[in-house]
């Protein structure tokens, strides 16, 4: 934010919100960028064979020893799986490339 502020001539002190700041530059915001590298990292993986090592560490539970206190940390692939809900997105889709490219590419600033 702070390259975006000093492109536009702005400082924190002028107190325009970054929403602005990132509307007037062209910049999509930086959660919906995240989704999209989750989902294209998940299309690679996926799309690899079952026997690859990649796609073998993705489908390991690592549960060694006893567990933390409290609510237990979201997994990756949750995530993933209710990034895909959102934008209604299913894994028959992620087998052809350039469908699935268009359809993740979400953050498009405009």
């Amino acid at each position: 934010m702070r390259m975006l502020r000093w492109m536009c001539g702005h400082t924190i002190k002028d107190r325009i919100r970054n929403e602005c700041i990132r509307e007037s530059v062209g910049v999509a915001p930086i959660v919906e960028k995240l989704v999209e590298s989750r989902l294209r990292w998940f299309g690679h993986v996926w799309r690899r064979p079952a026997d690859a090592p990649v796609r073998r560490v993705d489908e390991i539970e690592a549960t060694v020893g006893a567990r933390r206190r409290g609510r237990p940390r979201k997994t990756i692939g949750e995530t993933v799986m209710k990034d895909m809900e959102i934008n209604a997105l299913s894994r028959e889709m992620i087998y052809d490339r350039s469908l699935w490219r268009r359809l993740i590419h979400i953050a498009d600033p405009t």
